[in-house]
Parts: structure tokens; C-alpha cells; sequence
């Protein structure tokens, strides 16, 4: 199992000895130094109930020390003579006599911001022939793809090897997959840092040899509460999974990383399923009716898909409203992958459909493609008596905005998918102007039961995903 190491700062010492102390998560602490105005080498290392890494990251390789060289080589030589655990030294920055002060208590580092450099692997080499007693590669990740030579290098035990950025994330989660001897959390201090908490909970410690993996597919992953539930359920059911945000670029970066990392299932959420159903080998009539999936599981070496948005849309919505939906009047917003499987749920209940969209021609294909109405932006007064937001507007960093001006919502029932911790702006104004409302957090966990269960051929524990979404939104997650 690879250790978690905390990595803690500040402006003062003050600040970074009580972020020390607060640092118990970990199995490890990384003490940066290159921020502190007033630096106490040795009051950094006193009192530590942890084994630290002392680290002074220059600017030059994307830290905060701003002094001298000589002045940094004082630092890190005193760090080592006053018993730090381990000192972290760049490669490029030459320091000899450190090095050879204490070999073994060395972690040679090499970060590169800009992508994955061209010679990574002889990099590494070379950095493992100085003879120290750790080497560490970070690189930056623009596609999940990108480190997946990461895992080479860190071959050997005494490498930590790390994807920076969103798209990294993974490298961090599963370190022990990739076989790194640690990985690094905390309040980003680094691109694509995670706190500890954050860490743990999306099941950085339960990831051993036969551990099965799964994922959220988006290229907006880290703010999915997906994980929240899904790991939840999994824990609750004692089975050996985990299931972690994948930020990939596009659905090929997903289909290359799954493969090597073997990741059994993922949900599949915008922009990308559309291009889900494409890439898989079977899918059920649903799903094709549908045109889009939202759940993929890997059956040897092909993938089936499936969409279990139907389902999870229906359920929540026929227990608010009250009274059967055939004949009702809906207007849905959107013509992406979540219009397509609302407008087949609403269907399949007798509701008279009709599709809008700022861009007209979108909605006339999706409509046409499904049999239903295409009409005009913005649906118009007393047109509707269900309206469904299927549009990004209200999701995460647009909670505020809405797709609709209040004086819009003349209807009696507004079903926002959007969900967060607050209501969104739409929700709070439909409420106002007199209309039921649902947010979308109710299909969320629906789907989701429905996802767990075809991956896993058994049920989640009842309320345990629910309760998992209340307890993630409470903290602020």
C-alpha cells in the first residue's frame, strides 16, 4: 500500500507548525518552507509527531523560495543536520553536498509544468543512478492517458511518481496501482492536490491488489457527488471497490485509460454519452431508443452500455407529481445526451412532448430523431405544464444562472436536473412564481441505484446512496 503524505504550509511559523499538527490524516508530512516569512528550521522539525519531508521548493521549479541558492542549500543542509526524516531536492538544482550528506534520507525530485516530457524514462534513469534513497517524478497531466508511463518508472519501490492537474487526479487516488511509494495531499498546494479528507473518502485506502475500479467519465468529474455515493454503497455492501472522478479530455483519453488501469464500469455523464453508446460493443433497446448511455461495464475485452436516466428520471418525478402524467403538457430544455433519455421516460408515459433550445436546429434533429416536437426559445407563456431543464445552466458554477427569466415560468411543475448544495436560481424562482419543483438529486441517487446494481448484480444497501448525498451536501463537499 502506498503512504499518503500531507503536504502543509504557510506564511508564517506559526501558521505551518500548527498546519503540522493538524496534519494526522497522513502517514507522512511534507513541511514547505518556501512560503514561511519567518523561517525556524528547527522549530519546522520540533515537536513533530509525523515523519516529515522538509521541502523548499524554488521558484524556478514552481515553488515560493525566492532567495538565493546558497541561502536554499543552507536551509535543506540544516533541515538534514537536525534529523528531517527526509529532504526533498531537485534534480536540476545540483546540490552535491546535500545529496551526499545523507544519501538515503534524499527524495531527488524533477517536476515538469508543462505536459510529460519527451524523456521521462531516461530521466528517471539517470536520476536513480545519483544513488539517493527516493526519486520523484511529477508531470502534468492534460489527458488521464498521460500517466500511464508513470507506473514504469515507479517500478522498484522507492519512487513517488504523480500526474499534476485535474486529469491526474487518478495517479494520486492510485498510487498503489501505479506503484508509487507515496503520494502527496493538501489544500493544493500543488495542481490537482486533494486534502486528506477528500482523499480517504474517495477510497485512497481501501485500494489494494484486487481492488475493482470504477469512475465517473466528465470533463467536469471532481465536482461529481457521484463518488460520494457510489463508494458509500460499495463500503455499506462490503465489496472490495472504489470508484474515483475521471476528468478525461475526450472519450477515446477514457477508453485507453480504462483499459490499461482495467477500470470495470463508469458512469458517463456531459459532454459524453453520445459518444459512450458509439464506442460500445452492446447495448440494450433501451439504450439505442435512448441514442445515449450513461453506464458502461467492461464484459472481457468489449464494453455493453446502458441508461439507467430513464428509470432514475421517472421515479422521483411520478412520486412529486401526484397524478398521472399522460396528456400532461412538457416542455424540455436541451437537446443533448440527458433531453434524449427525459424525452423517452415522458414518452413512454404518454406526456406530449416538445423540445427547445437557444440553437434551433439541434432541437429539431433531436426531435425529429425521437418523434416528438420541436418549438420555439423560449417555450412560451402557458405552453407547458411540466418543464424540464436538461441544460448546464444551474450545475456546478452556474447555480446562479438560469435558462429561464421568472416571468417565464408560467407553469405548474418545474424539474430542474441540475443539483448542488444550494437550489439553483431556476428552482428558487419557479418556487417563487407558484410552481412544484424537484431538483436533481433525487435522480441522481435513482440512477445511480440502478448503475450499482447492474455492475455489481445486487442491490445498494436502502438509503445508503440518499443518505450519503445529504451527508456530502451538509459538508459543503
Amino acid at each position: 500500500m502506498s503512504l499518503l503524505c500531507e503536504t502543509v504550509t504557510g506564511r508564517s511559523m506559526a501558521e505551518l507548525t500548527t498546519a503540522r499538527d493538524n496534519a494526522t490524516a497522513g502517514d507522512l508530512v511534507e513541511l514547505r518552507l518556501d512560503g514561511v516569512a519567518d523561517l525556524d528550521v528547527a522549530a519546522a522539525l520540533h515537536g513533530r509527531s509525523r515523519r516529515v519531508i522538509v521541502t523548499c521548493r524554488p521558484t524556478w521549479e514552481g515553488g515560493a523560495f525566492d532567495g538565493s541558492e546558497e541561502e536554499r542549500r543552507r536551509i535543506l543542509m540544516q533541515a538534514l543536520t537536525l534529523g528531517a526524516d527526509f529532504v526533498d531536492v531537485e534534480w536540476r538544482a545540483g546540490f552535491d553536498d546535500v545529496i551526499g550528506h545523507s544519501p538515503s534520507r534524499i527524495v531527488l525530485s524533477s517536476h515538469d509544468f508543462d505536459g510529460v516530457p519527451a524523456d521521462l524514462v531516461d530521466r528517471a534513469r539517470q536520476m536513480r543512478g545519483v544513488g539517493t534513497g527516493f526519486i520523484k517524478i511529477a508531470v502534468t497531466a492534460s489527458r488521464l492517458s498521460d500517466t500511464l508511463a508513470l507506473p514504469g518508472i515507479a517500478k522498484g519501490g522507492n519512487a513517488a511518481v504523480i500526474g499534476m492537474g485535474e486529469a491526474g487526479v487518478p495517479s494520486r487516488l492510485l498510487a498503489s496501482r501505479y506503484g508509487s511509494a507515496w503520494t502527496y495531499s493538501g489544500d493544493g498546494v500543488a495542481p490537482g492536490q486533494l486534502p486528506s479528507s477528500q482523499m480517504i473518502g474517495l477510497g485512497y485506502r481501501r485500494v489494494g491488489p484486487a481492488t475493482r475500479l470504477f469512475g465517473v467519465v466528465s470533463t467536469n468529474a471532481l465536482h461529481s457527488f457521484s463518488p460520494a455515493m457510489h463508494n458509500a454503497a460499495f463500503c455499506a455492501s462490503g465489496i472490495d471497490a472504489v470508484y474515483i472522478p475521471l476528468r478525461a479530455a475526450d472519450f477515446d483519453d477514457f477508453l485507453a485509460y480504462a483499459a490499461a488501469m482495467r477500470i470495470e464500469g463508469a458512469s458517463i455523464t456531459i459532454p459524453y454519452k453520445l459518444d459512450a453508446l458509439r464506442a460500445a460493443g452492446r447495448a440494450d433497446d433501451l439504450t439505442r431508443s435512448v441514442g445515449a448511455a450513461n453506464t458502461m461495464r467492461r464484459c472481457g475485452e468489449v464494453w455493453e452500455a446502458t441508461n439507467t436516466d430513464v428509470a432514475g428520471f421517472l421515479v422521483p418525478l411520478e412520486a412529486a407529481y401526484g397524478a398521472p402524467l399522460a396528456g400532461v403538457r412538457a416542455s424540455v430544455l436541451g437537446a443533448g445526451g440527458s433531453s434524449r433519455a427525459v424525452i423517452v421516460a415522458l414518452c413512454s408515459r404518454g406526456v406530449q412532448v416538445t423540445v427547445h433550445a437557444r440553437r434551433a436546429e439541434p432541437a429539431r434533429g433531436l426531435a425529429s430523431s425521437l418523434g416528438v416536437r420541436a418549438g420555439e426559445w423560449p417555450p412560451p407563456a402557458g405552453s407547458w405544464d411540466l418543464l424540464v431543464n436538461c441544460t448546464p445552466l444551474g450545475g456546478v458554477g452556474k447555480r446562479e444562472e438560469s435558462p429561464l427569466g421568472r416571468d417565464q415560468l408560467t407553469g405548474g411543475f418545474v424539474y430542474d436536473l441540475t443539483y448542488g448544495a444550494a437550489e439553483s436560481a431556476l428552482i428558487r424562482d419557479a418556487r417563487e412564481m407558484g410552481c412544484r419543483t424537484l431538483d436533481g438529486l433525487p435522480m441522481l441517487v435513482a440512477q445511480a441505484e440502478r448503475q450499482f446494481e447492474w455492475w455489481t448484480g445486487q442491490r445498494p444497501m436502502p438509503g445508503v446512496m440518499a443518505d450519503a448525498i445529504r451527508t456530502h451536501v451538509a459538508r459543503g463537499l
